[in-house]
């Protein structure tokens, strides 16, 4: 698989260039700008001070952590409207942001965050293909951010993350199994799948369909091993980002 080239010169088990702009939104909590291949994502993490109204009624202890995703209206080739404009979050959006909800909440103990919300936003400036993925890789990066504050403002006394989290994208194009795709290579998928993953190498979600086509077990096995080995690179680079004053 790695002597397979791809129209950007690409072998097939190799990610699309990725950088990591921290402090971006210097109002949030926490914040960076994933830069990966030609997708370009701002995470940002804003804190509020209470919980939702159904904890309380609840008596749910801890705090919350949600999420928000949005694609503004150029990062597309033909422009997207506004979600607001139509008076309704689009059924792709909103699917979107559950999932990196339940990504990033499988990598935090919510008890330690206190009775405290955790909003994640993420929006995108660009799209080129895995904008989903590119969202959660660069959520975890913003909420550890977010929480270093809250431990230096002494507003949390233990670090409520657990895990690493980051996720990638995988799919058979004309015949190979490939690893990251991009927006041509996306859409000319026979099988598209996206993986989202910790750092004790354990799924937190999969997500993969035939696009009109099969997949045997042996492609399958081809497409996990793609995904594990680009998630243990984007942990490394996440460390990396995270690290950075």
């Amino acid at each position: 698989m790695s002597e397979f080239t791809r129209a950007d010169g690409r072998a097939a088990n190799q990610l699309r260039p990725l950088r990591f702009q921290n402090h971006i939104a210097p109002h949030a909590a926490g914040s960076t700008l994933i830069e990966w291949g030609n997708t370009r994502v701002i995470c940002a993490v804003t804190i509020e001070e209470s919980v939702p109204r159904w904890m309380k009624e609840q008596k749910v202890e801890g705090g919350w952590l949600t999420a928000e995703y949005s694609m503004l209206p150029y990062s597309t080739l033909t422009r997207k409207p506004r979600d607001i404009s139509k008076g309704r979050l689009d059924g792709r959006s909103s699917e979107i942001q559950r999932l990196i909800g339940r990504s990033v909440r499988a990598a935090v103990d919510l008890i330690k965050f206190g009775p405290r919300t955790v909003c994640i936003d993420c929006d995108v400036l660009q799209a080129d293909g895995g904008t989903r993925t590119a969202a959660i890789t660069g959520a975890f990066v913003a909420l550890s951010l977010a929480v270093n504050k809250l431990i230096a403002e002494k507003k949390i006394s233990e670090n409520p993350i657990l895990s690493g989290v980051a996720a990638v994208s995988v799919g058979i194009v004309n015949g190979a199994a490939l690893l990251d795709l991009c927006y041509t290579e996306d859409v000319a998928a026979a099988v598209d799948m996206n993986l989202v993953m910790n750092a004790g190498g354990e799924f937190i979600e999969l997500q993969g369909s035939g696009e009109e086509a099969t997949f045997t077990d042996t492609q399958l096995a081809q497409l996990l091993a793609l995904g594990k080995s680009g998630i243990r690179e984007l942990l490394a680079a996440q460390q990396l980002a995270i690290s950075k004053i």
